[in-house]
């Protein structure tokens, strides 16, 4: 059974920074495309960032150059680093575990979610 349990999330001022981290369980970590999903109130889900089994990533329009999509395939963990936030990426944050090894499949899991709120 696949688990992913993310962490990292908060509080934090305009301009500042947060890591979020995907611990996952269950399956061939190094096999699937990872990605980072957020659902702000009122608002659908939306792609964040995802990188594929060979490291290709890709991002949503309003957080490149701000945010990185990382993973360490020993540690079956992913990361989102987050710099510059602003308070429009206040959301809840999801981790999920694609179907496959592209970052074009669908996501197949998901973690519980942390919330991220940005403050003015």
């Amino acid at each position: 059974q696949v688990q992913l349990v993310e962490s990292g999330g908060g509080l934090v001022q305009a301009g500042g920074s947060l890591r979020l981290s995907c611990a996952a369980s269950g399956s061939i970590f190094s096999a699937y495309a990872m990605g980072w999903y957020r659902q702000a109130p009122g608002k659908q889900r939306e792609l964040v960032a995802a990188i594929g089994s060979g490291d290709g990533t890709k991002y949503a329009d309003s957080v490149k150059g701000r945010f990185t999509i990382s993973r360490d395939n020993a540690k079956n963990t992913v990361y989102l680093q987050m710099n510059s936030l602003k308070p429009e990426d206040t959301a809840v944050y999801y981790c999920a575990r694609h179907s496959t090894g592209l970052t074009i499949s669908s996501p197949l899991y998901w973690g519980q979610g942390t919330q991220v709120t940005v403050s003015s």
